[in-house]
């Protein structure tokens, strides 16, 4: 925590929940859909995406909840034995952030009663974790009020990679957190450069603090057969019924990300707050931003998960991403260089954003 002794290290009645899920299709090769990116190492530190992300929020409540894909389980309880099994909660199939979020929702409320709940993605990046923590405080302050809160991280470029969140006057109150006017989708290079001159707008990370009862309650609004079908899920989930609900339920429930089904429509009632965080966060979307994070090596290479030769020549800002065999690279600026036992990969870095297109 801050040294504001004021800010509790753990906040009674809150829940943080992690949704684990992606493929993380920029970072192809090496993230892959048996192996997504909040499994890996990315930053070559002993830890993965995901352990990082439970031992930020870990000191925050007295418990934490991780909603993954069936067939990602077994390896999320591996890397997080410190979880029981009714802590790692999975689904059969994806259906978008919203169905993830409510299960865990409904879930909490139906075994603890009304708590507020945070929902934070296993695959971001933030280095100092007090600073967040600190953040999170301010955040479940303001959902107490009975609004649905959002973290808002503070631009550092005119990003077209995120959406946007403009905020609106400070919460009486609640120091620290503003209404939120409205939530805009990705926006090309100079309409971002437009919205940050205005010092109003905020990078949406998708982080989400809300009561579990404001957040059913939204839903039994605007997306009912969401919230019956995570209600009755949770009935059963921790009986003998949870796998015939799963079949018969699951498959129902709308395909929606929150932002769609929540945050904007709540937004536009004036029901969404949000708190700045001006902490340094990264989504580590793809090898460039990847390689950002990382210290070029006496050549100059960004190497990731690789003790193997590596020879450049005239070829500066390169990455070399793991591989046994040596690796030269002649002539050719900010080459990425993926080498994986599935397969090969080669890019410029100002084309990371592309690896997305690859068909393979």
């Amino acid at each position: 925590m801050t040294s504001d002794s004021t800010i509790p290290v753990k906040i009674d009645d809150f829940y943080p929940v992690v949704p684990a899920g992606g493929v993380g299709s920029r970072l192809w090769p090496l993230s892959r859909p048996d192996r997504p990116k909040f499994l890996i190492d990315l930053l070559d530190t002993g830890s993965t995406l995901i352990q990082d992300t439970v031992a930020r929020l870990a000191p925050l409540g007295s418990e934490l909840m991780v909603v993954t894909g069936e067939r990602h389980a077994p390896a999320v309880a591996e890397q997080l034995p410190a979880l029981g099994a009714r802590d790692i909660v999975t689904e059969p199939s994806p259906r978008d952030s919203m169905a993830a979020i409510a299960l865990a929702a409904a879930l909490i409320e139906h075994r603890h009663g009304d708590q507020i709940m945070g929902s934070f993605a296993a695959d971001h990046v933030i280095p100092d974790a007090e600073a967040f923590r600190a953040v999170v405080a301010t955040a479940v302050a303001a959902a107490r009020t009975g609004k649905v809160v959002t973290i808002g991280i503070e631009p550092t470029e005119p990003s077209s990679a995120f959406g946007y969140i403009e905020a609106g006057a400070e919460l009486d109150g609640t120091p620290g957190a503003f209404a939120v006017e409205a939530f805009t989708e990705k926006p090309d290079e100079d309409t971002a450069r437009e919205m940050l001159a205005t010092g109003r707008y905020s990078w949406n990370a998708g982080m989400f603090v809300v009561s579990t009862s404001v957040l059913l309650g939204h839903l039994a609004r605007l997306q009912p057969t969401l919230e019956s079908g995570v209600r009755a899920l949770a009935a059963a989930w921790d009986g003998d019924g949870r796998a015939d609900a799963l079949a018969e339920i699951w498959p129902t429930l709308t395909k929606i990300a929150i932002d769609h089904a929540i945050a904007e429509p709540v937004a536009a009632e004036g029901g969404v707050a949000m708190v700045p965080g001006s902490f340094a966060w990264h989504d580590v979307g793809d090898f460039d931003s990847l390689a950002a994070l990382l210290t070029p090596a006496e050549d100059g290479a960004v190497r990731i998960g690789r003790d193997a030769a590596v020879s450049l020549v005239d070829a500066p800002g390169a990455v070399i991403v793991g591989g046994s065999k040596p690796v030269a690279v002649v002539g050719i600026a900010d080459a990425v260089v993926v080498d994986t036992d599935e397969a090969l990969l080669v890019l410029g870095r100002a084309a990371s954003q592309r690896v997305k297109d690859v068909n393979l």
